[in-house]
């Protein structure tokens, strides 16, 4: 957006006093953000007002537009209902209204895929808009001379099977880690489960964290990019696997069905172990051109496009 000449004013957690989020404590939410949100609102003058998550500052951020009688447009990332459901065992129905209730007002409701707006139009949502997503192709790249021994797996039996992303119970790593494969497992990423996976599986490998050029050579180090999540609304992690010539093995569901469909950069089937194994066949050059269809530029189009702007003096007239 900067780049097309728009300035961009980020409103996070950081800036307010916070507390970890219950069983997800590296999320912060703001306490009692409202008055020092609607300073820093009112500071930047802004034309179109964006709210990305349903956490706290989402709410406060609502509220003050609605108080103030300006547009907003949200954001629909996470499947929150199911991890809720996942974690706590409330009843989908009772989260998806409180979800309703929050996009309910929205001039706009962004989503990254078909299959996602189908899923949300059943329950009862409307307005929805698609928000595509993008990955970075100079970041993220094949690496053949990482391949084998010369890399971040080297020692480990091959092929390597790689999963990134969340360790957490709604990532359903579960399914992944009990797959009957050849070579190795490895996990790359933290969160609330990792020590319990540790210790549950030691015949697998768990890195921890990576980020920048250390994450984009452990993509490009692996041969199959294993998805077992059945809830994720769209996942940037399947890009930035292809990007690195990893072709993908997933469940047939929202998201994977959205980024690879019947393109043959992946597998995906209810047999994951089966699909994982096929996806060794694809080549690199196949999964890298079908991540390239994916642009930052297009994204930003699409986000500009749904937002709507509205003139900032109504911040003081309201």
């Amino acid at each position: 957006m900067e780049k097309s000449g728009h300035e961009v004013v980020l409103i996070t957690p950081d800036r307010f006093r916070s507390i970890p989020c219950p069983t997800y404590p590296e999320i912060r939410l703001a306490l009692k953000p409202g008055r020092r949100l609607a300073r820093m609102i009112e500071a930047a003058q802004p034309c179109a007002i964006h709210i990305a998550t349903e956490g706290p500052l989402g709410w406060a951020a609502r509220r003050y537009c609605l108080r103030r009688r300006v547009p907003f447009t949200t954001a629909y990332h996470t499947k929150f209902p199911e991890y809720i459901q996942a974690r706590f065992r409330v009843p989908l129905p009772v989260s998806y209204a409180v979800m309703r209730r929050f996009h309910g007002k929205s001039a706009r409701v962004m989503v990254a895929t078909q299959g996602i707006e189908d899923e949300l139009v059943r329950r009862g949502f409307d307005n929805i808009g698609r928000w595509s997503r993008g990955v970075d192709t100079e970041l993220f790249h094949p690496r053949p001379e990482l391949k084998g021994d010369a890399g971040p797996f080297a020692g480990l039996p091959h092929p390597v099977f790689l999963y990134v992303g969340r360790v957490a119970v709604e990532k359903n790593i579960q399914a992944f880690l009990d797959l009957d494969l050849p070579g190795s497992k490895v996990v790359v990423g933290d969160g609330p489960l990792l020590d319990e996976l540790r210790r549950r599986h030691p015949e697998a490998t768990f890195t921890g964290a990576k980020f920048g050029e250390d994450l984009a050579v452990h993509y490009a180090a692996a041969d199959v990019f294993v998805f077992p999540s059945r809830t994720d609304t769209f996942g940037l992690v399947l890009l930035e696997a292809l990007a690195s010539g990893l072709p993908v093995a997933a469940y047939p569901v929202p998201g994977p069905l959205d980024v690879i469909g019947d393109a043959p950069a992946g597998v995906l089937s209810e047999d994951l172990g089966a699909a994982a194994r096929a996806a060794l066949a694809i080549p690199a050059e196949v999964a890298r051109a079908h991540a390239l269809s994916f642009s930052w530029a297009a994204c930003t189009r699409q986000f500009l496009d749904n937002l709507k702007p509205f003139p900032a003096k109504r911040l003081h007239a309201a």
